[in-house]
């Protein structure tokens, strides 16, 4: 199973992973980090390592941040760049972290990334738009 890293500024790392977690139930191999005031990035990086080596990393690592080139990204980013089972990917959503714990047990890390990326987006969704396509369809 792909290894998880949540990672946010402030809280919401903690939260959207007990979020995900009341929708799919409790999660194994995956720790939320918290990158808060006053921290700076060796700090986050030592969160980052401390994290690694509670985690089961065999199947590779896959950071979910909140902000591309934020603190969370910058530090992540540093420290898997010469890592080929590692990625980090960035807008961390509800929608993304469900499609996450759902497929990492079942898919490869490069597989699992294109998966994510598709939920993060797909579910930003206007009422009113998608209630406008279904009359469309309808009317067809």
């Amino acid at each position: 199973m792909i290894a998880l890293v949540v990672a946010t500024h402030g809280e919401f790392s903690k939260e959207i992973v007990k979020s995900a977690e009341m929708i799919l139930g409790d999660q194994e191999n995956v720790i939320a980090v918290t990158f808060k005031p006053g921290e700076g990035l060796d700090g986050l990086t030592e969160k980052y390592q401390k994290a690694l080596k509670e985690l089961d990393t065999d199947d590779g690592v896959l950071f979910l941040v909140d902000l591309f080139v934020g603190s969370p990204f910058n530090a992540a980013a540093n420290l898997i760049a010469a890592e080929k089972h590692m990625d980090v990917v960035t807008g961390v959503n509800l929608p993304m972290l469900i499609e996450c714990f759902d497929q990492r047990g079942r898919s490869d890390l490069e597989t699992l990334v294109e998966a994510i990326s598709r939920s993060a987006m797909e579910g930003v969704k206007s009422l009113k738009k998608t209630l406008q396509a279904n009359k469309v369809e309808e009317e067809l």
